[in-house]
């Protein structure tokens, strides 16, 4: 084999291993009969997302997986994927969800969140989450909670009283 072609082939290996350490979640996608419009609006909407849509041969991305120990995505990495690269753990695989149900031909295949492989089912699981926003809404409010019952406890006793 070529020296210039190996080289490449290592570079974008080494890519494929940085945007992995650098996602929150990766989510992997047949697109097999998308037109390219469909394809140029998911890009759009993902990148709205933070994330970032890329086709890599299947072997190199093979490579790149089992270097950071994802040897389980081994079996879903066959056909026409691509790879959908998150900075928040569920933008990308919300995004995916959202356009799968309009769009038979997107199948969600498997994905990586948090150091763990999951299956379709997982990663749509994952999709269905609260964002971050949501979750410190969430949070605050259950710390909200006590506090506006105290309050409103002794305002009652209060009005009692008078």
């Amino acid at each position: 084999m070529n020296q210039e072609i190996l080289k490449s082939k290592k570079e974008i290996v080494a890519k494929i291993e940085d945007s992995l350490k650098d996602c929150a979640s990766l989510t992997i996608v047949e697109y097999r009969g998308l037109t390219v419009a469909q394809i140029s609006e998911l890009k759009k909407s993902l990148k709205a997302a933070g994330s970032s849509f890329s086709v890599y041969k299947n072997t190199l991305f093979s490579r790149a997986s089992d270097e950071l120990g994802y040897k389980d995505l081994e079996q879903y990495l066959s056909g026409s994927n691509a790879y959908v690269f998150s900075k928040e753990i569920n933008a990308g695989p919300k995004v995916l969800a959202k356009f799968a149900k309009k769009n038979d031909n997107l199948v969600i295949k498997a994905g990586i969140a948090e150091g763990k492989v999951y299956d379709a089912a997982g990663m749509k699981t994952i999709a269905t989450l609260p964002d971050k926003n949501g979750l410190l809404s969430m949070f605050l409010s259950c710390l909200n909670a006590p506090i506006q019952k105290f309050a409103a406890t002794v305002k009652a006793v209060a009005d009692s009283k008078n």
